[in-house]
């Protein structure tokens, strides 16, 4: 796949079909993420790949609670302003993340990165990335949310056997799956309207570039 194609469509895709994706793609995926840079080299992660139904069924419990929680604290009001404002990209948005809390069991694999000594994720985070961009080349959708790890970070760790007082932290839960949907690509302000140049408010004098994939 080219290098911009995968760039500019990989985005977060949460409606994914119960299809089980194949021990070589996930191993092909695993291999892109820890080619990734991390600080000093450390290396310092572990990653923990789930398909076990038993494990699935809890991890979706879990996950519609933590859902719930985090609807009834950060999310408070969200969507009833997004309604009021007819905001139907937020809309949007909120609907497939509950479908995500409501089918959460379904998901054939989901990826759990841990680290340690990396509070900012600067060395994690790299290797999630890549290990969604691989995911993109063999046509997986992924979705990186952290709510399990927000709210059900302990009852996670002793489900999947993470060693205890060892520092081990969980950085995300990685959804993977066939899309029920299409690939595109994602709505954003362009990047003249979020960038400055030299200082902060100096707009950048770029030339206008067209998009280097097809829309269709």
């Amino acid at each position: 796949m080219d290098l911009n194609e995968a760039l500019y469509t990989t985005r977060a895709m949460r409606r994914v079909k119960p299809d089980p994706i194949p021990d070589e793609v996930v191993a092909s995926m695993m291999d892109a993420a820890i080619r990734s840079p991390s600080g000093g080299n450390s290396q310092n992660w572990r990653w923990i790949t789930v398909t076990d139904r038993e494990k699935m069924a809890q991890l979706g419990e879990w996950y519609a609670e933590a859902w719930k929680q985090l609807n009834e604290t950060f999310y408070a009001g969200r969507v009833e302003a997004a309604r009021e404002k007819g905001d139907d990209s937020t809309l949007r948005v909120m609907n497939s993340a509950q479908w995500l809390a409501d089918n959460f069991a379904s998901v054939p694999l989901v990826v759990f990165p841990f680290h340690r000594n990396d509070p900012s994720g600067a060395s994690i985070y790299p290797g999630v990335w890549s290990l969604m961009l691989a995911a993109r080349g063999h046509g997986v959708g992924t979705c990186l949310t952290t709510v399990l790890g927000i709210f059900k970070h302990d009852e996670v760790c002793e489900l999947l056997g993470v060693p205890e007082g060892k520092g081990w932290t969980n950085a995300a839960a990685v959804t993977c799956g066939y899309p029920l949907g299409r690939w595109g690509l994602a709505k954003r302000a362009p990047a003249s309207d979020v960038t400055f140049s030299e200082s902060w408010g100096n707009p950048p004098d770029w030339p206008e570039i067209g998009l280097p994939i097809s829309l269709d």
